[in-house]
């Protein structure tokens, strides 16, 4: 058995979506001062490094991360990966000849490689591909992008059908290192009441 993480090491240098709140880390007490403890704080949006978006992100007067069902991020999964090129929308034909053969499906574009160096033209989701891994049974969708939609869309017209669908979705993962297949997925959202998404450690463990 061999666990492989998908998230992105998170400190100062790790970018989040433009206008965004960055990650800032502070030392309140420090041993190395003298005091018997160490003690800190962070401060930063709710959607840095991977992590799970909730309906009240995209839909007014949606749920909150708190509420959603934890069986979402945690259970059997499938890592495909997707010929898109950057600026592309994944769309069905870019799933011919792939198995959707777990509830989970995490997509691997490479239109993302560095967290550390943002680029806007990142591959996302087609509403037509949601609804298409929908109606096969898939629940959740993670990607290596920061979105399920481009970077200029304002109607988040994928977000949306995830929604109607009551699906869940991971962004911001990293699977440049990851062979496709099955795996388990172990990426539970922190119980943040009242947030529109939640950090996640994403894990994922070999069968």
């Amino acid at each position: 058995m061999t666990f492989i993480d998908i998230s992105p090491p998170i400190d100062s240098s790790i970018h989040v979506w433009p206008g965004d709140t960055p990650f800032a880390h502070s030392i309140n007490l420090d041993m190395k001062a003298g005091a018997n403890i160490t003690l800190s704080e962070i401060h930063t949006t709710v959607h840095v490094g991977a992590h799970a978006d909730a309906p009240a992100h995209y839909v007014r007067d949606g749920m909150d991360i708190a509420s959603r069902r934890l069986e979402f991020y945690i259970g059997r999964c499938v890592v495909l990966r997707v010929p898109v090129r950057r600026g592309e929308r994944v769309i069905v034909e870019h799933l011919d000849g792939k198995v959707l053969s777990a509830p989970r499906v995490l997509l691997r574009t490479g239109t993302f490689p560095n967290p550390r160096k943002w680029n806007n033209d990142f591959a996302y989701l087609s509403p037509a591909l949601v609804e298409h891994l929908y109606q096969h049974g898939v629940m959740l969708v993670g990607i290596d992008t920061p979105s399920v939609d481009a970077f200029d869309s304002k109607t988040l017209e994928a977000h949306q059908v995830f929604a109607h669908n009551d699906m869940a979705m991971l962004e911001g993962l990293m699977l440049d290192h990851v062979e496709e297949g099955e795996y388990e997925l172990i990426a539970p959202p922190l119980p943040l009441v009242g947030a529109d998404a939640s950090p996640v450690r994403a894990v994922l463990r070999t069968l």
